[in-house]
């Protein structure tokens, strides 16, 4: 096959989600994959690529606006590719013949208030082109899936269901990286450690009020925040701040991939309670660091976590607070997360991400 990728979101400098995606999965197709022929299409001249072999070629065909439709939509047809795989969300109005897109979530229907209207008027309207558009489409799990189907009554045989891998990076640390990450934010263990976006849509309030509540009970536990600022970053910042917990709630910014493995290896216990997601990469990561994790059950959250995680349901206060209470307190329940958090984790490999993806881009030609 010849292949033609949107790298896009692959080449980046800050790596969050989407680009994660990207990038770990065009890496795992050039590790495993030497027989099909690949052209990564880039808006600009790339900041990271992944380590690529001779099959591989990257075109760069930059433009200020409208670069899916404008650029990478005529190129990929121009480039007589068998199929263009969109790692994103976005087919071009203009495309190769064949098409497959990977859909992460739909998160503005399920919290319309995290968007602008303009926005949700965006998302709905792209993500009911590309679903229509595609022969095949990707679902990152098996809510988005429903979703897609229940959404836009997408007949369930065009999608197909391929779990994120897991870089090997994401292991447990040693203690001298523990110690350099700690001393590089500041931290003093122990830690609740919450990894994501700092936005409403991932429960931050609750999570706070939670710790509040058994703030005096666990000693000198700190909860540390990390991530990007988003939408209503300064609501919940404002929150924190009028909980009266002083310095023992802990904002710390955007964390470099590098660092993160040990960040999650130092903490007590991963919290993720978050009110939807379509995956849920941060549970993963912290579950192949051997960190206990706390998280939603709702959404893909429990089709990720399995029986590895303390499950809650996030909108319940005194629930997130009993279990955090639980994760203070009890070290054999710790044990017991961290060790099927392992088990689990070594399950969701990016060699199989990329092999579940080719299957469906063959199917997508041949169908």
């Amino acid at each position: 096959m010849h292949i033609a990728i949107d790298a896009s979101r692959a080449t980046g400098r800050e790596q969050t989600g989407t680009e994660r995606y990207s990038f770990e999965l065009i890496a795992a197709l050039a590790r495993s994959d030497r027989f099909n022929r690949y052209t990564l299409f880039t808006n600009g001249q790339p900041a990271a690529l992944p380590q690529l072999g001779p099959n591989f070629n990257v075109h760069n065909v930059r433009a200020p606006r409208l670069w899916t439709h404008l650029r990478l939509g005529p190129q990929s047809l121009l480039s007589q590719a068998d199929v263009l795989f969109v790692p994103a969300h976005v087919i071009p109005l203009v495309a190769a013949h064949r098409s497959v897109v990977t859909i992460h979530d739909l998160g503005y229907r399920a919290f319309p208030e995290s968007h602008t209207r303009r926005r949700r008027v965006e998302l709905d309207l792209t993500t009911r082109w590309s679903v229509q558009r595609a022969t095949r489409v990707i679902a990152i799990s098996q809510a988005t899936k429903d979703a897609l189907v229940q959404h836009y009554n997408v007949d369930p045989t065009r999608v197909a269901v391929v779990h994120h891998g897991l870089s090997a990076a994401f292991r447990p640390a040693d203690t001298p990286a523990i110690t350099t990450v700690c001393a590089r934010y500041g931290l003093q263990k122990p830690f609740f450690l919450y990894i994501g976006t700092v936005q409403p849509r991932k429960n931050l309030a609750r999570l706070i009020a939670a710790f509040r509540t058994i703030a005096e009970r666990i000693g000198a536990i700190e909860l540390v925040i990390a991530g990007k600022r988003g939408w209503l970053t300064e609501q919940i910042e404002a929150e924190a701040a009028h909980a009266g917990l002083g310095a023992r709630v802990r904002f710390i910014g955007f964390v470099p991939d590098a660092e993160l493995p040990a960040l999650l290896s130092a903490a007590r216990a991963f919290v993720f309670p978050s009110l939807y997601e379509g995956f849920g990469m941060p549970v993963l990561e912290a579950m192949g660091c051997g960190t206990p994790v706390l998280t939603a059950n709702t959404s893909a959250l429990p089709e990720i976590a399995g029986d590895a995680a303390l499950l809650v349901d996030p909108s319940d206060t005194e629930a997130i607070a009993a279990a955090l209470q639980q994760l203070a307190d009890d070290a054999a329940l710790r044990a017991d997360l961290s060790a099927r958090g392992l088990q689990r984790a070594a399950h969701f490999t990016w060699e199989r991400c990329a092999e579940e993806t080719l299957q469906v881009l063959r199917a997508a030609i041949t169908h």
